[in-house]
């Protein structure tokens, strides 16, 4: 493998890495309403688990609340259940063929619960990114045994492969910061 190739290989996986943080994120609850919140729940239809965006339609029609209209009726007993289930302290109430959820205000334990689960997601990115770094550089070793990067070379990818480690972290950390604002803020 070429030395570019491993160098923008690295740097995709951890972009990568920082994207499925981002998204983890945006499924924490903050005190508003928002359909990432609840889309990624699994919920038990048709024999099998699938998203609940898949089965439904998420609207935020007002601040506090979020509204779920399932495709087939049939389905709102267990995307009730899958809600109450998440773990997520909503309270999902069936009207006729849609779910409403109302978002209450999150307590000071709840918010500090949330921040914890959000540095537990920053954690598992930044050893994410560090074990894209780590396959790299066996990989940059790999090359440089069979003689297709001299030992030069090596140094200096490796260099380039920590800075980037370096940067991701950065980037992980920035948006954990921006997180916890977000929750602590009432």
């Amino acid at each position: 493998m070429a030395l570019d190739d491993i160098l923008m290989e690295a740097e995709e996986k951890m972009e990568k890495t920082e994207q499925v943080v981002q998204r983890e994120f945006s499924g924490l609850r903050t005190g508003k309403a928002s359909s990432a919140i609840v889309e990624n729940i699994l919920v038990e239809v048709y024999g099998s688990q699938m998203r609940l965006r898949e089965v439904a339609g998420i609207t935020t029609p007002e601040p506090r609340l979020i509204v779920i209209q399932p495709w087939d009726v049939t389905t709102l007993q267990p995307i009730e259940k899958a809600i109450q289930k998440s773990n997520l302290g909503l309270n999902p109430a069936i009207d006729k063929k849609i779910i409403r959820i109302a978002i209450p205000e999150l307590s000071t334990e709840r918010r500090l619960e949330i921040i914890k689960a959000a540095k537990k997601m920053a954690e598992d990115g930044r050893v994410a990114v560090r074990h894209v770094r780590r396959d790299s550089i066996e990989a940059l070793k790999k090359d440089s045994k069979a003689g297709g990067i001299t030992e030069d070379d090596q140094e200096i990818a490796e260099k380039d492969i920590q800075k980037l480690t370096d940067s991701y972290i950065a980037k992980i950390d920035q948006h954990l910061a921006h997180k916890e604002k977000e929750l602590i803020t009432v």
